[in-house]
């Protein structure tokens, strides 16, 4: 199971919000880039970065920090946030960006999704943020009637690389990622699954790794407040003891 550091971008600062909410900010670095690089240092084989502005406001606000990201490591990274067009897909793949998350998009626009998938096999990401299994969207700010469940399905035909599914009411919690629902959601479809939200502790590491072909777990909060050590956490899901 691969361990995925998050750097979620505000204002071109790396920050995590409780639970999603804009209003609820805490601002780790103001050079998300080092962030980044202490990560890749660690032994992070894959970055997650969130455009928080751009999630909010549906256009990329953080195009700059997101470079200078690039710039700064050579392993790959993969972003969300504020991506609702062919163009921005584009520039962003250029730039060296190795695959993208589309969420809202998957609502709003389904046919750009599959287009997507299309123009670009292994490179699209579907980011399904769910609140009692329910699709949000927006920043997490309107919750839809479509359930992540179907909107898993519906998605994997599409052609879609993987699932980044999160749990909203774990996120930046610190209170452990929801393993049923991850179970469930890796039991329902044939391509990758990342857990995300609450993963705070190595006790969290093993309970997702007993989860059968779970692919990978992404974790912010915990590595900034200190309560997980990055380090430790790739050596027990790589290690002797991994599945």
């Amino acid at each position: 199971m691969l361990i995925i550091p998050a750097i979620d971008l505000k204002d071109g600062q790396c920050v995590r919000l409780l639970q999603g909410v804009k209003e609820k900010v805490t601002v780790y670095s103001h050079e998300p880039e080092k962030i980044a690089q202490q990560w890749e240092a660690d032994g992070a084989k894959l970055i997650h970065i969130v455009d928080l502005d751009g999630a909010f406001s549906g256009e990329q606000k953080n195009a700059d920090a997101i470079m200078n990201i690039r710039n700064a490591v050579k392993v790959p990274l993969q972003v969300g946030g504020g991506i609702r067009n062919s163009a921005t897909i584009m520039r962003l793949l250029s730039a060296g960006i190795d695959r993208i998350i589309l969420g809202t998009a998957a609502i709003e626009d389904p046919d750009f999704m599959a287009e997507a998938c299309s123009f670009h096999p292994g490179k699209i990401l579907l980011g399904i943020d769910a609140k009692d299994g329910m699709v949000a969207i927006k920043g997490w700010e309107e919750v839809t009637l479509v359930s992540a469940r179907e909107l898993a399905g519906r998605f994997e035909r599409a052609g879609i690389a993987g699932i980044i599914y999160t749990d909203i009411s774990r996120d930046g919690m610190l209170t452990g990622p929801n393993i049923e629902a991850v179970r469930d959601m890796v039991a329902r479809v044939n391509i990758p699954i990342i857990a995300s939200g609450g993963v705070s502790s190595l006790e969290d590491i093993r309970n997702l790794m007993h989860i059968k072909n779970l692919w990978g777990a992404i974790t912010g909060k915990a590595l900034y407040s200190k309560s997980l050590d990055l380090k430790e956490a790739i050596a027990l899901a790589e290690g002797p003891d991994a599945r």
